[in-house]
């Protein structure tokens, strides 16, 4: 017997090496520009999962753009590309100048003189406050954050040498800097988004009115007719330049594309994906990669909805990006209410998803005080009911309930007023003992969820306990045919939406037993 254990302590030293040698190999071995060799990354690393709320800003030279907009019309948020749509040069529905083009011409002249260089030229951000915005984001409950780092418009929003069109030259400060410490310091990941594939069709227009000086090429990009969808070799460069001296500058946890970048070339797609992985690896930390349309493989990067969300749980983490209200600053603008983005939060994360919420900064820097507020009440709802967010992940059945979208897919909030009822109800779980209900309003009696009855079986266990959480209130529940039905607390710890904790006996099944000797030749 001594002799066999000896060899089985050789055999298990030889299986332990070789997994050390391996997982040393997989740290150490370079990401190739393939699709087969990037899937080898964690594309969804354990605290991206974890997070479920983060910020961005959409925040540059455009936001002062739309100070002085008339109140009753409507304005495109591309302005950049919507201020030259004249009606005549370029065609619009109706044949009459876009508002965005009528609204320019008055404040800064004919756009084919006075073009969006002169918005860039205007920018004063004088009330920025990077710690300001930091606290702001902790407050409110987020667990990653940054800024908008280049939009359409080939700003950059950083001290940049890739570009000199940049924050630093034009506003004499460097955001991403600022907020890069600031967002760290609170324990918070740092996100970077970018959305300069599309500045390819954005500055179109601007080329078709002409008058551009070819020395403003690098931001305009090189003359190209408006049904070009591809673009130049100058562009490529200037694209990864970009993307490139961000990414070593800053070491950001999450690079975070909108759309258009499906039509870049796959290599160039490939060659970001393999150095920024390659990256994380050097730095010594998994980094995460969001997506829109095409651009990615689901098992390469992460999956973004915008203003919108599947309706039903997907096997792979994914993302909603939406805004409260305008993405870039309106005056006057009317936001979202925390009672709804919570209920859209709760939705999303019962799916596997995460939201990134924008916040859009005033011209000169400063969070509007209604942004400031909502921010708030959020960060207050998830300081009480954040354990039924916070570390989870999908449970059997992500909820029931009367409101379900009809479709899932991208831009669904817009086409949809979803307004959820006390009825409707979303799960999460951690681990296998413990799945946490959350009511997406305020009960009028009796909380009856039907999912957890005893004659559906979608929970095969005993339910030990029910606690509402953020109270003390000892409740009173039963689970039966019907449901587990929780009797109405006598009060609430917080507003909106209300999380309960079940813990569950868990899942048992009996051993083989034996000695494992007894099973080996």
């Amino acid at each position: 017997m001594k002799k066999y254990i000896g060899k089985k302590i050789g055999v298990l030293a030889v299986i332990v090496g070789a997994s050390i040698q391996s997982n040393l190999h997989a740290q150490t071995e370079q990401y190739e520009e393939s699709w087969e060799s990037l899937a080898n990354v964690n594309a969804t690393p354990d605290w991206f999962l974890d997070a479920k709320l983060g910020i961005y800003a959409h925040w540059g030279p455009v936001s002062s753009a739309f100070e002085g907009i008339e109140p009753n019309k409507h304005y495109a948020g591309w302005h950049g590309m919507m201020m030259y749509h004249d009606g005549k040069i370029i065609e619009t529905k109706n044949g009459q100048p876009s508002n965005n083009y009528i609204h320019h011409k008055k404040k800064y002249g004919k756009p084919s003189k006075k073009g969006y260089i002169e918005i860039i030229e205007d920018f004063s951000p004088t009330a920025f406050d990077a710690k300001e915005w930091a606290d702001l984001f902790e407050k409110s409950g987020a667990r990653f954050a940054g800024p908008v780092a280049m939009h359409h418009d080939n700003f950059a929003m950083w001290d940049s040498k890739a570009t000199r069109w940049n924050s630093m030259n034009y506003g004499g400060i460097d955001p991403s800097a600022a907020l890069k410490k600031e967002i760290n310091d609170k324990g918070m990941r740092f996100i970077g988004s970018f959305h300069h594939a599309f500045t390819w069709k954005y500055f179109g227009p601007a080329h078709a009115h002409g008058n551009i000086n070819p020395k403003d090429y690098d931001l305009y990009t090189n003359p190209h007719s408006l049904d070009n969808d591809t673009p130049d070799e100058a562009f490529m460069t200037a694209w990864w330049a970009s993307l490139k001296e961000y990414i070593d500058k800053y070491q950001p946890d999450i690079i975070w594309f909108d759309w258009w970048l499906e039509n870049l070339p796959e290599e160039d797609r490939l060659k970001f994906l393999a150095y920024y992985y390659n990256k994380g690896k050097e730095w010594g930390k998994e980094v995460a990669v969001c997506y829109k349309e095409a651009t990615f493989n689901e098992d390469v990067a992460i999956k973004d909805y915008e203003r919108g969300r599947p309706n039903q749980p997907k096997q792979n983490a994914w993302l909603t990006d939406t805004s409260p209200g305008a993405w870039f600053y309106r005056p006057n603008a009317k936001f979202k209410t925390a009672n709804e983005l919570i209920d859209i939060l709760a939705d999303i994360v019962a799916k596997n998803g995460l939201m990134l919420l924008n916040v859009p900064p005033n011209p000169d820097g400063s969070i509007p005080p209604e942004m400031q507020q909502l921010l708030t009440d959020m960060g207050s709802w998830l300081a009480i009911n954040g354990e039924a967010i916070y570390d989870t992940r999908p449970w059997t059945v992500f909820g029931e309930g009367p409101t379900r979208l009809p479709e899932g897919g991208h831009k669904i909030e817009e086409k949809l007023k979803i307004e959820y009822v006390e009825k409707d109800i979303r799960y999460t779980k951690k681990g296998d003992k413990e799945i946490f209900a959350i009511v997406l309003d305020e009960p009028k009696g009796e909380i009856i969820m039907k999912t957890l009855s005893t004659d559906i079986g979608a929970l095969n266990s005993a339910i030990l306990d029910v606690q509402l959480i953020g109270s003390t209130e000892k409740l009173k529940w039963e689970r039966n045919e019907k449901g587990l039905i929780i009797q109405k607390p006598t009060s609430f710890p917080s507003e909106y939406a209300h999380a309960f904790k079940i813990t569950l006996e868990g899942y048992r099944e009996n051993d083989i037993g034996g000695e494992i000797e007894a099973h080996i030749d």
